[in-house]
């Protein structure tokens, strides 16, 4: 049975299992569609071979709104802090604080171990407005990504 968490009163972070997988990839190709053809780089089978890469079910969410999956988030602990890996929401949800929320639920998780997070976005992503608007500084930018950071927040005594 997968572990449920709710982060806000409609918003809930389920574990997925790894039969989840094929639906994670449709998502994630639904969520970054418009901007890798904007970068001339829209490629669903390399899309796919990258994301499994790096799949790990145990550190992966389903974000479910009312009980509907509109989304997921990665988050995978690094030997500094966090990383976020993936956040991805259906475009038909996108901009109603459902991402915001997620990000919430993060920087509470990095914050109870004074942690870092880390987060690359592909550079023609609405996603890089969104990650600076929420605190990351931009550390690097490589070829067709952006890497951020958001430092490390000490406790208040």
């Amino acid at each position: 049975m997968p572990l449920t968490r709710n982060i806000e009163p409609d918003i809930t972070l389920v574990t997925v299992q790894p039969e989840d997988f094929e639906t994670l990839v449709a998502i994630r190709i639904e969520a970054m569609r418009e901007s890798l053809e904007r970068v001339g780089r829209f490629d669903p089978v390399r899309a796919r071979e990258r994301f499994r890469e790096g799949f790990s079910a145990s550190c992966t969410h389903y974000i479910q709104v009312a009980g509907s999956k509109v989304g997921f988030v990665v988050v995978k602990p690094t030997s500094d802090g966090l990383l976020l890996d993936h956040l991805y929401i259906k475009p038909a949800v996108q901009g109603q604080g459902i991402g915001a929320a997620v990000l919430r639920q993060v920087f509470a998780q990095a914050d109870a171990t004074a942690s870092t997070v880390r987060v690359g976005a592909l550079k023609e992503s609405d996603s890089n407005r969104f990650y600076v608007r929420h605190g990351f500084q931009l550390v690097e930018s490589g070829e067709f990504d952006n890497y951020y950071l958001r430092p490390r927040r000490l406790p208040i005594c």
